[in-house]
């Protein structure tokens, strides 16, 4: 897959201006899980004439990996991506989708060979090509041992739907443990659902990142966001450059926590 660098050739002052932007970063204070919505492929596709989305999605994919490299060089240790959703997976043209998901198996394989990145599938491996589950299970496996960046993949993801598989596998938890339902309405808490999602045992995204303007949550992470902190970005996604994932930061650092106090 092509490397994408949108920021080469801008120049020393657009490089001086991304060095003051990352020296004057606290690093105690970064985020340590963020979640990136890209959007914006199939429009940065259309605008530039392409006559396939499919364009659009590559330079998306390859902006994501230069993404996760911006991350774990400020030392976020959680990236989650959403790349396809369950309604994706319906939706979706049929040409449009087939191109999609070669694109995400290429880059879960690339993603699974680079630096020391945690690679976790996160999603309804059983509503994918099995192809791609395959390749998606590989990464997993491949990396599982590694301690560096984790990077969540959400495929064939929904936020509601990954609520419900966590509910289902408390009660049949519960169930094998020879408790009564009664007794599991009367103890669940939040915290055993939490435990039971696609991302159990990981901080909840401190900071959501939406590119191309618009700015809804499109049935991501819907239980881990509940405290978490919104960046819009106008930029599409292949056109998202450093110098805005930086400002989202730096935005970030800035806010007042309060976490529902």
């Amino acid at each position: 897959m092509a490397h994408s660098s949108s920021d080469e050739g801008r120049g020393p002052l657009y490089r001086l201006y991304i060095n003051r932007l990352r020296r004057r970063l606290d690093p105690s204070a970064v985020p340590r899980h963020v979640a990136m919505m890209i959007d914006g492929n199939r429009r940065w596709a259309r605008q530039l004439g392409y006559d396939s989305a499919a364009h659009g999605h590559r330079a998306g994919a390859a902006k994501m990996r230069e993404f996760l490299e911006w991350c774990d060089d400020l030392g976020i240790a959680v990236v989650s991506l959403y790349l396809l959703s369950n309604d994706n997976l319906v939706k979706r043209d049929s040409r449009e989708l087939s191109d999609l998901l070669e694109i995400i198996a290429e880059l879960a394989e690339e993603l699974s060979h680079e630096r020391d990145w945690r690679v976790q599938h996160v999603g309804r491996r059983d509503l994918l090509p099995p192809e791609l589950a395959r390749v998606l299970t590989d990464a997993q496996e491949r990396t599982k041992g590694n301690s560096g960046l984790h990077v969540n993949l959400a495929v064939g993801y929904g936020g509601r739907g990954e609520i419900v598989d966590a509910v289902r596998s408390v009660i049949v938890a519960h169930d094998r443990s020879g408790g009564s339902l009664e007794e599991l309405a009367a103890s669940l808490t939040p915290e055993q659902i939490g435990e039971h999602l696609y991302t159990g045992g990981q901080p909840d995204p401190d900071l959501v990142i939406r590119t191309s303007g618009e700015q809804r949550l499109s049935d991501f992470l819907l239980w881990q966001s509940a405290h978490s902190e919104f960046y819009f970005v106008e930029a599409l996604g292949p056109d998202l450059r450093e110098v805005d994932f930086l400002r989202a930061i730096r935005d970030f650092t800035r806010r007042d926590r309060r976490f529902g106090q």
